[in-house]
């Protein structure tokens, strides 16, 4: 029986990718690196370390792990500064629907996110009271596509995998749900989130009921 949804934060509940995309643009354009559209897409679902390593290996530049570390703070400066734009109006549509209707249900519900930013953009949204277990960057040490954030969020809400539905919008994200056991809905192209058990464009469209529907011998 499903009894917990477990959520990615960008993407899934709020789309704060092009305030990343502004802040690594900034970045890279101080360091004298090429950064575009088709780098940053690369940085979806994973961490703030990977994401800066992702950008020097498209720039063939090596620096040491000290200023690899100062860079990563800076952008995340320059992320975190922009954080206080969001407001309550910026879910995806259909993300606060869908987090009501779960609470009118009685599931537990969770976050799952990569982001260590994570509790300021739920503030920023109001959100917070949607979510029983908060699990971020600063939870585990693992980023996707371990399954070790979706483990941890199943473990604080006392539920095996086997019990949680995982909403996400990145490739590494659905193999980190399926490696840990998990119910997987994609929202997000065919390219990107095909191997999910369910996907759908976009959260507008993934209802409670569809997503019952899909998983009817699970509830």
């Amino acid at each position: 029986m499903i009894k917990g949804f477990i959520f990615d934060l960008d993407g899934v509940i709020t789309d704060t990718a092009e305030l990343h995309y502004e802040a690594w643009k900034a970045l890279a354009d101080e360091m004298g690196w090429d950064f575009n559209r088709e780098v940053n897409e690369k940085l979806r679902g994973i961490s703030r370390m990977d994401s800066i390593k992702v950008i020097m290996e498209h720039n063939n530049v090596s620096l040491d792990e000290n200023t690899i570390v100062e860079l990563a703070t800076k952008k995340n400066d320059l992320y975190v500064a922009s954080l206080d734009k969001v407001t309550p109006e910026d879910y995806l549509p259909g993300a606060r629907e869908l987090l009501t209707h779960l609470r009118t249900e009685g599931f537990s519900v969770a976050l799952g996110s990569a982001s260590k930013n994570a509790e300021k953009v739920l503030q920023q949204l109001n959100a917070t009271g949607y979510f029983d277990v908060i699990g971020d960057g600063n939870s585990v040490a693992k980023s996707k596509p371990a399954p070790d954030i979706f483990l941890y969020a199943a473990e604080k809400l006392r539920l095996p995998p086997a019990n949680c539905i995982v909403f996400e919008d990145a490739e590494k994200g659905i193999d980190a749900a399926k490696a840990g056991g998990f119910h997987s809905v994609g929202i997000g192209p065919e390219e990107r989130v095909g191997h999910a058990d369910i996907r759908f464009d976009t959260m507008k469209e993934a209802t409670l009921f569809e997503v019952k529907s899909h998983f009817k011998e699970l509830f």
